[in-house]
Protein backbone atom coordinates (compact mmCIF):
# COMPACT_ATOMS: atom_id res chain seq x y z
CA UNK A 1 0.00 0.00 0.00
CA UNK A 2 1.06 3.56 -0.64
CA UNK A 3 1.47 5.77 2.43
CA UNK A 4 -1.20 8.31 3.22
CA UNK A 5 1.11 10.97 4.69
CA UNK A 6 2.88 12.04 1.47
CA UNK A 7 1.74 14.08 -1.52
CA UNK A 8 0.59 11.26 -3.80
CA UNK A 9 0.74 13.40 -6.95
CA UNK A 10 4.35 14.42 -6.30
CA UNK A 11 5.31 10.87 -5.40
CA UNK A 12 3.70 9.43 -8.53
CA UNK A 13 5.50 12.01 -10.66
CA UNK A 14 8.84 11.16 -9.04
CA UNK A 15 8.30 7.42 -9.54
CA UNK A 16 7.31 7.95 -13.18
CA UNK A 17 10.44 10.01 -13.84
CA UNK A 18 12.60 7.34 -12.22
CA UNK A 19 10.96 4.60 -14.23
CA UNK A 20 11.43 6.51 -17.48
CA UNK A 21 15.10 7.42 -17.01
CA UNK A 22 17.36 5.34 -19.29
CA UNK A 23 20.54 7.20 -18.39
CA UNK A 24 21.41 9.51 -15.45
CA UNK A 25 21.17 12.67 -17.57
CA UNK A 26 17.50 11.90 -18.28
CA UNK A 27 16.82 12.43 -14.60
CA UNK A 28 19.34 15.03 -13.52
CA UNK A 29 20.09 17.11 -16.63
CA UNK A 30 23.46 18.64 -17.46
CA UNK A 31 23.90 21.41 -14.87
CA UNK A 32 25.69 20.11 -11.77
CA UNK A 33 23.99 22.46 -9.27
CA UNK A 34 20.53 21.75 -10.66
CA UNK A 35 21.31 18.04 -10.68
CA UNK A 36 22.10 18.13 -6.96
CA UNK A 37 18.83 19.93 -6.23
CA UNK A 38 16.88 17.38 -8.25
CA UNK A 39 18.57 14.53 -6.46
CA UNK A 40 17.81 15.98 -2.97
CA UNK A 41 14.16 16.57 -3.89
CA UNK A 42 13.71 13.08 -5.31
CA UNK A 43 15.54 11.51 -2.36
CA UNK A 44 13.15 13.29 0.03
CA UNK A 45 10.11 12.06 -1.91
CA UNK A 46 11.10 8.42 -2.37
CA UNK A 47 13.09 7.78 0.83
CA UNK A 48 11.75 4.55 2.37
CA UNK A 49 11.46 6.20 5.80
CA UNK A 50 9.00 8.70 4.34
CA UNK A 51 6.86 6.05 2.65
CA UNK A 52 6.89 3.24 5.17
CA UNK A 53 9.19 1.22 2.91
CA UNK A 54 6.90 1.46 -0.14
CA UNK A 55 9.57 3.14 -2.32
CA UNK A 56 12.62 1.13 -1.26
CA UNK A 57 13.35 -0.14 -4.81
CA UNK A 58 12.89 3.33 -6.28
CA UNK A 59 15.31 4.78 -3.71
CA UNK A 60 17.94 2.16 -4.59
CA UNK A 61 17.57 2.99 -8.29
CA UNK A 62 17.75 6.72 -7.61
CA UNK A 63 21.06 6.36 -5.79
CA UNK A 64 22.50 4.08 -8.45
CA UNK A 65 21.64 6.69 -11.08
CA UNK A 66 23.14 9.42 -8.89
CA UNK A 67 26.40 7.51 -8.47
CA UNK A 68 26.54 6.97 -12.21
CA UNK A 69 25.84 10.67 -12.83
CA UNK A 70 28.73 11.69 -10.59
CA UNK A 71 31.07 9.62 -12.69
CA UNK A 72 31.51 6.51 -10.59
CA UNK A 73 30.50 4.40 -13.61
CA UNK A 74 32.99 6.09 -15.92
CA UNK A 75 35.52 3.42 -14.94
CA UNK A 76 35.05 -0.22 -15.93
CA UNK A 77 37.53 -2.68 -14.51
CA UNK A 78 38.12 -6.19 -15.82
CA UNK A 79 40.64 -8.83 -14.80
CA UNK A 80 43.08 -7.54 -17.40
CA UNK A 81 42.49 -3.79 -17.72
CA UNK A 82 40.83 -0.69 -16.34
CA UNK A 83 38.92 1.42 -18.86
CA UNK A 84 38.04 5.05 -18.33
CA UNK A 85 35.15 6.15 -20.53
CA UNK A 86 35.55 9.41 -22.44
CA UNK A 87 32.59 11.67 -21.45
CA UNK A 88 30.19 12.40 -24.30
CA UNK A 89 32.11 10.24 -26.79
CA UNK A 90 29.58 7.49 -27.44
CA UNK A 91 27.75 6.59 -30.63
CA UNK A 92 24.94 4.18 -31.45
CA UNK A 93 25.37 1.30 -33.85
CA UNK A 94 22.77 -1.15 -35.13
CA UNK A 95 22.36 -3.05 -31.87
CA UNK A 96 25.09 -1.68 -29.62
CA UNK A 97 26.37 1.55 -28.17
CA UNK A 98 30.08 2.24 -28.62
CA UNK A 99 31.96 4.11 -25.90
CA UNK A 100 35.38 5.65 -26.48
CA UNK A 101 37.66 4.67 -23.62
CA UNK A 102 41.27 4.76 -22.50
CA UNK A 103 42.56 1.42 -21.32
CA UNK A 104 46.29 1.92 -21.77
CA UNK A 105 45.47 2.53 -25.45
CA UNK A 106 42.51 4.05 -27.28
CA UNK A 107 39.70 1.51 -27.49
CA UNK A 108 35.99 1.31 -28.13
CA UNK A 109 33.80 -0.57 -25.68
CA UNK A 110 30.89 -2.11 -27.56
CA UNK A 111 27.84 -2.83 -25.38
CA UNK A 112 24.47 -4.11 -26.64
CA UNK A 113 21.60 -1.77 -25.83
CA UNK A 114 19.40 -4.80 -25.16
CA UNK A 115 21.08 -7.42 -22.93
CA UNK A 116 19.30 -10.10 -24.97
CA UNK A 117 21.62 -9.25 -27.89
CA UNK A 118 24.69 -10.25 -25.90
CA UNK A 119 24.89 -13.50 -27.87
CA UNK A 120 25.60 -11.47 -31.03
CA UNK A 121 28.47 -9.67 -29.26
CA UNK A 122 29.83 -13.06 -28.21
CA UNK A 123 29.58 -14.18 -31.84
CA UNK A 124 31.64 -11.17 -32.88
CA UNK A 125 34.30 -12.00 -30.29
CA UNK A 126 34.50 -15.57 -31.59
CA UNK A 127 34.99 -14.28 -35.15
CA UNK A 128 37.63 -11.72 -34.17
CA UNK A 129 39.59 -14.44 -32.36
CA UNK A 130 39.30 -16.93 -35.21
CA UNK A 131 40.46 -14.51 -37.92
CA UNK A 132 44.00 -13.96 -36.57
CA UNK A 133 44.28 -17.61 -35.48
CA UNK A 134 43.26 -19.21 -38.79
CA UNK A 135 43.85 -16.40 -41.30
CA UNK A 136 46.86 -15.00 -43.11
CA UNK A 137 48.46 -12.46 -40.75
CA UNK A 138 49.34 -10.13 -43.61
CA UNK A 139 45.68 -9.16 -43.91
CA UNK A 140 44.87 -8.54 -40.23
CA UNK A 141 44.67 -4.74 -40.83
CA UNK A 142 41.42 -5.42 -42.73
CA UNK A 143 39.56 -6.38 -39.53
CA UNK A 144 39.28 -4.79 -36.05
CA UNK A 145 41.65 -5.96 -33.34
CA UNK A 146 39.87 -7.47 -30.35
CA UNK A 147 41.53 -6.27 -27.14
CA UNK A 148 39.36 -8.39 -24.86
CA UNK A 149 35.79 -9.57 -24.34
CA UNK A 150 34.05 -9.64 -20.97
CA UNK A 151 30.78 -9.56 -19.03
CA UNK A 152 29.66 -6.30 -17.44
CA UNK A 153 26.91 -5.72 -14.89
CA UNK A 154 25.01 -2.46 -15.26
CA UNK A 155 25.08 -0.70 -11.89
CA UNK A 156 21.76 1.02 -12.53
CA UNK A 157 19.64 -1.84 -13.89
CA UNK A 158 21.58 -4.89 -12.75
CA UNK A 159 21.50 -6.27 -16.30
CA UNK A 160 24.50 -8.26 -17.49
CA UNK A 161 25.88 -7.58 -20.96
CA UNK A 162 28.64 -9.04 -23.08
CA UNK A 163 31.14 -6.29 -23.97
CA UNK A 164 33.80 -6.27 -26.67
CA UNK A 165 36.77 -3.96 -26.38
CA UNK A 166 38.27 -3.26 -29.81
CA UNK A 167 41.16 -1.04 -30.84
CA UNK A 168 39.91 2.34 -32.03
CA UNK A 169 40.32 3.30 -35.69
CA UNK A 170 41.51 6.86 -36.30
CA UNK A 171 40.93 8.66 -39.58
CA UNK A 172 38.46 6.09 -40.92
CA UNK A 173 35.00 6.81 -42.38
CA UNK A 174 32.15 4.49 -43.32
CA UNK A 175 31.01 4.04 -46.89
CA UNK A 176 27.71 5.56 -45.73
CA UNK A 177 29.60 8.75 -44.88
CA UNK A 178 31.43 8.65 -48.20
CA UNK A 179 28.14 8.29 -50.08
CA UNK A 180 26.66 11.22 -48.16
CA UNK A 181 29.68 13.35 -49.08
CA UNK A 182 29.29 12.45 -52.77
CA UNK A 183 25.53 12.41 -53.44
CA UNK A 184 26.10 12.31 -57.23
CA UNK A 185 28.25 9.21 -56.90
CA UNK A 186 31.94 8.51 -56.31
CA UNK A 187 34.24 8.48 -59.33
CA UNK A 188 34.59 4.80 -60.36
CA UNK A 189 38.37 5.17 -60.36
CA UNK A 190 38.18 6.00 -56.66
CA UNK A 191 35.57 3.33 -55.95
CA UNK A 192 37.90 0.82 -57.64
CA UNK A 193 40.50 0.77 -54.84
CA UNK A 194 37.76 0.50 -52.20
CA UNK A 195 36.18 -2.41 -54.07
CA UNK A 196 39.56 -4.14 -54.44
CA UNK A 197 40.31 -3.83 -50.75
CA UNK A 198 36.85 -5.02 -49.80
CA UNK A 199 37.41 -8.16 -51.85
CA UNK A 200 40.79 -8.65 -50.14
CA UNK A 201 39.14 -8.35 -46.71
CA UNK A 202 36.47 -10.87 -47.65
CA UNK A 203 38.98 -13.23 -49.24
CA UNK A 204 41.02 -13.16 -46.04
CA UNK A 205 37.97 -13.83 -43.84
CA UNK A 206 36.58 -16.61 -46.02
CA UNK A 207 39.91 -18.43 -46.16
CA UNK A 208 39.95 -18.24 -42.35
CA UNK A 209 36.50 -19.86 -42.25
CA UNK A 210 34.43 -16.81 -41.31
CA UNK A 211 31.50 -15.25 -43.16
CA UNK A 212 30.79 -11.60 -42.27
CA UNK A 213 27.03 -11.78 -42.80
CA UNK A 214 26.31 -8.03 -42.92
CA UNK A 215 28.49 -6.27 -45.50
CA UNK A 216 26.66 -2.93 -45.35
CA UNK A 217 27.85 0.66 -45.97
CA UNK A 218 27.99 1.37 -42.22
CA UNK A 219 30.20 -1.68 -41.70
CA UNK A 220 32.83 -0.88 -44.32
CA UNK A 221 35.30 1.79 -43.21
CA UNK A 222 37.94 3.41 -45.39
CA UNK A 223 40.93 5.64 -44.66
CA UNK A 224 40.93 8.21 -47.51
CA UNK A 225 44.57 9.24 -47.31
CA UNK A 226 46.12 5.80 -46.81
CA UNK A 227 43.63 3.88 -48.96
CA UNK A 228 43.00 1.57 -46.03
CA UNK A 229 39.85 -0.47 -45.43
CA UNK A 230 38.51 -2.24 -42.36
CA UNK A 231 35.41 -4.43 -42.26
CA UNK A 232 33.73 -3.85 -38.89
CA UNK A 233 30.76 -5.21 -36.90
CA UNK A 234 31.14 -8.98 -36.96
CA UNK A 235 28.07 -9.54 -34.75
CA UNK A 236 26.17 -11.13 -37.64
CA UNK A 237 29.03 -13.39 -38.71
CA UNK A 238 29.11 -17.14 -39.15
CA UNK A 239 32.48 -18.31 -37.77
CA UNK A 240 33.43 -21.90 -38.44
CA UNK A 241 32.49 -23.11 -34.97
CA UNK A 242 29.00 -21.61 -35.39
CA UNK A 243 28.38 -22.96 -38.88
CA UNK A 244 26.59 -26.06 -37.68
CA UNK A 245 25.32 -24.98 -34.26
CA UNK A 246 21.73 -25.24 -35.46
CA UNK A 247 22.48 -27.40 -38.48
CA UNK A 248 22.15 -24.43 -40.80
CA UNK A 249 25.05 -22.01 -41.04
CA UNK A 250 22.52 -19.18 -41.33
CA UNK A 251 23.20 -15.50 -40.71
CA UNK A 252 21.87 -15.10 -37.13
CA UNK A 253 20.08 -11.76 -37.55
CA UNK A 254 19.51 -8.94 -40.03
CA UNK A 255 19.72 -5.15 -39.81
CA UNK A 256 16.04 -4.47 -40.43
CA UNK A 257 16.40 -1.11 -42.15
CA UNK A 258 18.72 -2.72 -44.72
CA UNK A 259 16.50 -5.71 -45.50
CA UNK A 260 16.59 -4.83 -49.20
CA UNK A 261 20.37 -5.30 -49.29
CA UNK A 262 20.32 -8.96 -48.26
CA UNK A 263 20.39 -11.77 -50.85
CA UNK A 264 17.48 -14.22 -51.12
CA UNK A 265 19.14 -16.94 -49.04
CA UNK A 266 19.35 -14.68 -45.97
CA UNK A 267 15.77 -13.47 -46.34
CA UNK A 268 14.62 -17.09 -46.66
CA UNK A 269 16.71 -18.17 -43.62
CA UNK A 270 18.77 -20.56 -45.75
CA UNK A 271 22.49 -21.28 -45.22
CA UNK A 272 24.88 -18.47 -46.11
CA UNK A 273 28.11 -18.81 -48.07
CA UNK A 274 30.95 -16.60 -49.33
CA UNK A 275 28.61 -15.71 -52.21
CA UNK A 276 26.36 -14.06 -49.62
CA UNK A 277 29.07 -11.62 -48.59
CA UNK A 278 30.06 -10.97 -52.21
CA UNK A 279 26.45 -10.08 -53.08
CA UNK A 280 26.23 -7.51 -50.27
CA UNK A 281 29.70 -6.11 -50.98
CA UNK A 282 28.75 -5.58 -54.61
CA UNK A 283 25.64 -3.60 -53.63
CA UNK A 284 27.83 -1.42 -51.40
CA UNK A 285 30.06 -0.50 -54.32
CA UNK A 286 27.42 -0.06 -57.02
CA UNK A 287 25.42 2.12 -54.64
CA UNK A 288 28.52 4.22 -53.95
CA UNK A 289 29.06 4.97 -57.65
CA UNK A 290 25.42 5.32 -58.67
CA UNK A 291 24.97 6.17 -62.33
CA UNK A 292 28.68 6.93 -62.75
CA UNK A 293 29.69 3.28 -63.02
CA UNK A 294 30.80 2.36 -66.56
CA UNK A 295 28.82 -0.26 -68.47
CA UNK A 296 31.50 -2.94 -68.13
CA UNK A 297 31.61 -2.45 -64.36
CA UNK A 298 27.82 -2.70 -64.14
CA UNK A 299 27.94 -5.95 -66.10
CA UNK A 300 30.60 -7.29 -63.72
CA UNK A 301 28.35 -6.40 -60.79
CA UNK A 302 25.29 -8.11 -62.28
CA UNK A 303 27.11 -11.43 -62.21
CA UNK A 304 27.67 -10.98 -58.46
CA UNK A 305 24.02 -10.15 -57.81
CA UNK A 306 22.32 -13.16 -59.37
CA UNK A 307 19.40 -14.39 -57.22
CA UNK A 308 20.62 -18.00 -57.30
CA UNK A 309 23.35 -18.32 -54.70
CA UNK A 310 25.14 -21.16 -56.50
CA UNK A 311 25.44 -19.09 -59.69
CA UNK A 312 27.21 -16.17 -58.01
CA UNK A 313 31.00 -15.94 -57.54
CA UNK A 314 32.03 -17.50 -54.24
CA UNK A 315 35.81 -17.01 -54.29
CA UNK A 316 36.69 -13.41 -53.46
CA UNK A 317 40.36 -13.89 -54.41
CA UNK A 318 39.49 -15.20 -57.86
CA UNK A 319 36.93 -12.43 -58.28
CA UNK A 320 39.63 -9.89 -57.38
CA UNK A 321 41.78 -11.18 -60.24
CA UNK A 322 38.86 -10.78 -62.66
CA UNK A 323 38.18 -7.29 -61.32
CA UNK A 324 41.83 -6.28 -61.82
CA UNK A 325 41.63 -7.42 -65.44
CA UNK A 326 38.50 -5.30 -65.89
CA UNK A 327 40.18 -2.25 -64.34
CA UNK A 328 43.20 -2.61 -66.60
CA UNK A 329 40.95 -2.71 -69.67
CA UNK A 330 39.07 0.36 -68.46
CA UNK A 331 41.84 2.53 -67.03
CA UNK A 332 45.20 1.01 -67.93
CA UNK A 333 47.96 0.08 -65.44
CA UNK A 334 47.08 0.59 -61.78
CA UNK A 335 48.46 3.71 -60.08
CA UNK A 336 47.81 5.52 -56.83
CA UNK A 337 44.98 8.03 -57.05
CA UNK A 338 44.58 10.42 -54.07
CA UNK A 339 41.10 10.46 -52.53
CA UNK A 340 39.74 13.25 -50.34
CA UNK A 341 36.64 13.71 -48.25
CA UNK A 342 35.20 17.15 -47.45
CA UNK A 343 36.48 18.54 -44.15
CA UNK A 344 33.04 18.40 -42.51
CA UNK A 345 32.72 14.60 -42.86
Amino acid sequence: MRPDDVDIRELDDALARLAGARVPADLFGDDADEAARRYRRLARLVHPDATDGYTRDAFIRLNALWRAYKGDSSVIATRRRTYRLVPGAEVDGDLARLYAADGGASVLLKMPRDPRDSDLLEREAVALRQLPKDGDGRFLPYVPRLVESFKHRDEVTGARRHVNAVARLDGFHTLAEVAEAYPDGVDPRDAAWMWRRLLVGLGFAHRAGVLHGAVLPEHVMIHPGEHGLVLVDWCYSVPGCYAHVDGSGRVPAMVARHAGRYPPEVLARRPASPATDIYMATLCMTGLMGDRAPRAMRAFARGCLLPAQNRRPSDAWRLLGEFDELLERLYGPRRFRPFHLPAHV
